[in-house]
């Protein structure tokens, strides 16, 4: 089984820079086109239901793929962006981030860690594992396809902390009698 995922479009925060978590930013118009290439892109693929995250930004980006593919969108509340608590808005080279960002079992401050998010994106994915029958797109957020990737792909804490998805780009995993293989496009 198939399963497909990609992150927003840009909005302002990202061009920024800053952290963005819980926050529901808009898109910029690059991040408007970028949805619009994105779902021209994946208009051919298999893909029978798009599940989003309910933050405006993943669900503008979701909308460009559901018209392409001419099916639904779903909202999915597990796929929302961490919760950096305090970080939230700060700039995302700070020190105060990146050594956070490294701490996988440490929550930010009065936010979330990436293994909390890690239990209720992969309670997802084991979800949609057995629903061989549709062939999904996720439309998400840079850390949320962070941990969906480490479901497939097994990184170190340093490959985990440098790994990151473009807007708008999309990467196609595979389910294999349990085993889980990536492909990116």
């Amino acid at each position: 089984m198939e399963l497909y995922v990609t992150r927003h479009g840009e909005t302002e925060w990202n061009a920024q820079s800053r952290v963005c978590g819980l926050t529901d930013v808009d898109l910029t118009p690059l991040g408007e086109q970028q949805a619009a290439r994105m779902a021209e892109s994946v208009a051919g693929y298999p893909i029978t239901r798009i599940l989003c995250s309910p933050l405006l930004r993943a669900r503008k980006t979701a909308d460009y793929a559901a018209r392409a593919l001419r099916v639904p969108v779903e909202t999915e509340p597990r796929l929302i962006e961490l919760n950096y608590g305090r970080l939230e808005g700060t700039d995302r080279r700070s020190e105060a981030f990146l050594q956070s960002k490294r701490q996988l079992a440490a929550r930010y401050p009065e936010g979330e860690s990436a293994l909390d998010g890690a239990c209720r994106v992969y309670s997802l994915l084991e979800e949609l594992r057995n629903r061989p029958d549709e062939t999904f797109l996720l439309v998400a957020h840079n850390g949320i396809c962070r941990i969906i990737h480490t479901y497939f792909h097994d990184l170190t804490n340093e490959e985990y902390f440098s790994f990151s998805y473009d807007n708008c780009q999309v990467r196609r995993y595979e389910y294999q009698q349990g085993i889980s293989v990536l492909s990116a496009y």
